[in-house]
This record gives structure tokens, C-alpha cells and sequence, in this order.
């Protein structure tokens, strides 16, 4: 029987950070996106619940995830965890001089501003790196979407993630910085 591409409930979402690799065998991946620099190198993916970027550098793998709290994820090497409700940033410091910042915010909105804001996040998917729209479970409703601008630099990596939810009217922002 086929997976329902339906995305979890708003409530049941976490972020979670790892000083390590996660396997895309845990996820269902969507999209996917690597980017090389001589210093670095990431993958992004796109997944049914949000999304996974993995940064390598000099041995150091930093991995981020919005994900389901369903989602059969490894405890060994977790950095933070915690449910994403309204907004919270985090600060990390790695070695080599390697920082991670990240800036997680869920919004719930009224039907109609979701509307809108599907609308312009729709619009914007065939400008970002990465993006996948997910079917709809009716022809009046819209599917989930889910987009990822990146900007690297031979120093940075910025990911700015949209994910939005239908049946709870909300849309992730998720916006993390890995820099050197």
C-alpha cells in the first residue's frame, strides 16, 4: 500500500541537530540538491515531513532536520531536539572555526493568508535550488510545498527552507547559517 504524501499534523513536528551524518534511508526523499566548494561540501533533501541538510567540512558533519516526531531518528551525537512551536534560534560552535546559527519559525494562519501565502511561495519555487510540490488529497485544496533558496559562498552556506502544511494552514521557515 503506498505511503499518503499528506504531511503531519503541525504538532507533531521537530527540529532536531546532530554532529553527524543522518541517512536518507530514513526519510522519504522528494528532492535533492549537493553543493561542492574546495572547503566544504552539503547536501539538501527534501523529505515528506520538511527537510535534511548535511554540512561536511574537514572531517566535521553537521546535519539538520524538520521531521515528524514519528520519524525513527538516531539519539547518538544529538545536539539539540525539541518541537517547533512559534520561534527559537540556535548558536553552535564546532571545530576548525566552523559556527551554525538557525532561526525556526511555524506559523499558523487563517485560511485565506494561507491562501496568499501558498500562492507566492508557489510562485517562487521556480526560482530557488531546490522545491517540490506534493499532490493535493483534493482538487480544491492545494498540496504541500516545500522550497529551498540556498547562497553559498567558498565560506558560508545559507538555507532558507519553506514548508507549508494545508491542513493545518501553517508554513516553516527555517533559515540556518553555517560559516567559517
Amino acid at each position: 500500500m503506498e505511503a499518503s504524501l499528506v504531511r503531519p499534523h503541525v504538532e507533531d513536528l521537530v527540529y532536531n541537530l546532530y554532529a553527524r551524518t543522518i541517512h536518507p534511508e530514513l526519510f522519504r526523499i522528494f528532492a535533492r540538491l549537493e553543493i561542492r566548494h574546495a572547503d566544504y561540501w552539503a547536501e539538501l533533501l527534501i523529505c515528506d515531513a520538511g527537510h535534511v541538510t548535511c554540512f561536511h567540512r574537514h572531517g566535521e558533519i553537521v546535519s539538520e532536520l524538520a521531521a515528524s516526531k514519528d520519524a525513527p531518528l538516531p539519539q547518538k551525537r544529538r545536539l539539540a531536539s525539541h518541537k517547533i512551536r512559534g520561534h527559537r534560534n540556535e548558536e553552535f560552535q564546532f571545530a576548525h572555526g566552523l559556527s551554525f546559527h538557525a532561526s525556526v519559525q511555524i506559523e499558523q494562519v487563517d485560511g485565506e493568508v494561507y491562501q496568499h501565502l501558498h500562492e507566492e511561495l508557489l510562485a517562487d519555487c521556480s526560482g530557488c535550488r531546490l522545491a517540490h510540490r506534493f499532490p493535493s488529497r483534493s482538487r480544491l485544496a492545494p498540496g504541500a510545498l516545500s522550497l529551498i533558496r540556498a547562497e553559498d559562498t567558498p565560506r558560508s552556506l545559507l538555507v532558507h527552507a519553506f514548508h507549508t502544511y494545508p491542513d493545518n494552514h501553517a508554513v516553516l521557515r527555517v533559515q540556518s547559517l553555517f560559516e567559517f
